[in-house]
């Protein structure tokens, strides 16, 4: 019998990956990645911190922000959600946190190449959500008058 080393299994099993199979590990993470905290927290960490029009330039870069930078921004996001999706994006390899040793102590969060990747689809994703925003309520609007 032949022994397969890591590197051949994992290449093996990544052309096994399909998300359609209810078995597949491809969906726990398209859960993850799918949850609006994930959405928002990418979108952030990727520079995309000012509201712009569709269609625009996206000209800020990537960069790390603090825990408290984060929290203000992300409205509406608990202490506790916070604290676990970060902590689930760095177990993925998303994200690097990097703590500083100082009086309090630092604690930076910052994109991967892995998550800048992703971070590119979930831009796209916000874009839109935000463009197409007016549209979807107005059907939400004519669905509930069309079924009362």
């Amino acid at each position: 019998m032949t022994t397969t080393k890591a590197a051949q299994k994992r290449a093996q099993a990544k052309v096994e990956y399909n998300a359609f199979l209810a078995g597949c590990p491809s969906r726990q993470l398209l859960d993850r990645i799918s949850d609006k905290w994930v959405v928002l927290i990418l979108c952030a960490l990727g520079g995309d911190n000012n509201p712009e029009p569709p269609g625009a330039a996206h000209a800020d870069a990537p960069k790390a922000m603090r825990y408290s930078e984060l929290s203000r921004l992300l409205a509406g996001v608990s202490q506790k959600m916070l604290t676990q999706t970060l902590r689930s994006l760095e177990h993925d390899g998303l994200l690097t946190r990097t703590v500083t040793p100082t009086v309090p102590v630092t604690v930076s969060y910052e994109l991967t190449d892995l998550g800048l990747s992703l971070h590119h689809m979930t831009r796209g994703l916000r874009n839109w959500a935000q463009t197409h925003m007016a549209e979807v309520l107005a059907n939400r609007e004519n669905h509930e008058s069309r079924t009362s």
